[in-house]
């Protein structure tokens, strides 16, 4: 197989390949997406726009970002949840049905399992959070830790992000066990709420999956996502233990539900999954976030289109090469360009303080379809206009598109 195949198949997975809907997106485009992409990783960073609406706006074009905000943590017995939280690849969006799969995934893996050590020597705080959440949630940690009368060790002042109150460490620990999940958020703060108050009662029914069951229904889940992948891509979507993981394509691969293949170019074997479609040529467009499952894993993302594409949050800025939240630019199958966003809400712009195209590409044509793409996801965003720095070789072409476009 080329790579030139292995990126069609790839963009078809990811939905890429699919007519952009002709009229009002509703729950039932959301959950076909989702059928593609299994899951929308959450972050906190809000620089340009949440990570978990962003995905479905590079599929599905403008839509009412509520769609999200109530398939997720808005319930009713006539409007069950499309989704739920819990760590996937990271912490993310991800259908009902798969929750019980994730939760045994996190029994050999998981960041949060550090904090059963504070768990074991406080069961009597662990006990007190459950009791607290089952009577007052859906909560924030800092109301429970009012709540509970500073049982616990507080957050020290000026402490960092990740220097958590002992209540906080506990509500994530018992999230990562399932024993406590997301039952809303409010400014993005995770409110804690019992599972059985969230869930649809037929998934938290089922009996408990086996590890190796698990494993390779969440391998398949990637592979169908994936179209064609390496066994590090399959293991990593969801984060999978290495061991589990291989022992998963392996059984797959014996049951015929994977197809092994060789593309060419690349250090490991690959795997196909046995509907993944290839279409004879992708087109349209569609502005990328960090994010986004189509290129999270970097080194796929260069292996698939020769895209080198780190995140530069963490760089100091004198050292940054693109800049702080950089959007990659996907042109009829191919990623020709990379913007750097900023919303800026109190002046009303999305701001473009650096664009650059990728070596070869058609920079006229890169510059229009890119400045018509910024300026619709400025409208949805709620933004009136398109401001474009001068920094990067596109700048120039971009800011005259921009303004013609306007």
């Amino acid at each position: 197989m080329s790579p030139a195949v292995a990126r069609r198949a790839a963009l078809a997975a990811q939905g890429f390949a699919a007519p952009a809907p002709g009229g009002p997106i509703t729950r039932r485009h959301l959950l076909r997406t989702l059928e593609r992409i299994r899951l929308l990783q959450l972050d906190s960073v809000n620089v340009a726009v949440r990570a978990h609406y962003m995905p479905l706006f590079s599929r599905l074009g403008p839509y009412d970002r509520d769609l999200v905000d109530d398939a997720a943590w808005t319930h009713s017995s006539r409007r069950p949840r499309l989704l739920v939280e819990y760590w996937a690849h990271e912490a993310s969006l991800l259908p009902p049905a798969d929750w019980p799969l994730l939760q045994t995934a996190a029994r050999s893996r998981g960041w949060w399992r550090h904090y059963g050590v504070l768990a074991d020597r406080q069961p009597a705080l662990v006990d007190d959070v459950l009791a607290a959440v089952k009577e007052l949630g859906p909560i924030g940690a800092g109301e429970l830790e009012k709540a509970l009368g500073g049982v616990s060790k507080p957050r020290p002042p000026g402490a960092t992000w990740w220097e958590r109150s002992e209540v906080k460490r506990i509500c994530e620990y018992l999230f990562g066990l399932g024993q406590l999940t997301t039952g809303a958020r409010r400014h993005f703060q995770r409110l804690y709420d019992l599972p059985e108050r969230v869930l649809p009662p037929e998934v938290l029914a089922q009996p408990p999956v086996d590890d190796d069951e698990a494993a390779r229904a969440l391998v398949l889940r990637s592979a169908s996502a994936l179209g064609v992948a390496t066994e590090p891509d399959l293991r990593d979507y969801y984060r999978l233990n290495p061991v589990r993981s291989q022992a998963a394509v392996a059984a797959l691969v014996d049951a015929g539900a994977l197809l092994p293949v060789t593309v060419r170019g690349w250090r490991h074997p690959a795997y196909r999954a046995v509907d993944a479609k290839v279409p004879r040529r992708i087109t349209g467009r569609a502005l990328l976030c960090p994010f986004d499952p189509l290129i999270w894993e970097r080194d796929r993302t260069e292996r698939l289109f020769g895209f080198h594409y780190r995140i530069e949050i963490y760089v100091p800025e004198p050292k940054r090469r693109y800049g702080y939240y950089v959007f990659p630019f996907l042109l009829d199958g191919d990623l020709v360009a990379r913007v750097d966003l900023k919303s800026d809400r109190a002046a009303g712009v999305l701001r473009v303080p650096g664009a650059f195209a990728e070596p070869g590409a058609d920079v006229p044509r890169v510059a229009a379809e890119l400045a018509a793409e910024l300026v619709t996801m400025a409208h949805w965003l709620g933004l009136g206009d398109v401001v474009v720095g001068d920094r990067g070789d596109l700048a120039a072409a971009l800011a005259a598109a921009v303004a013609a476009h306007a």
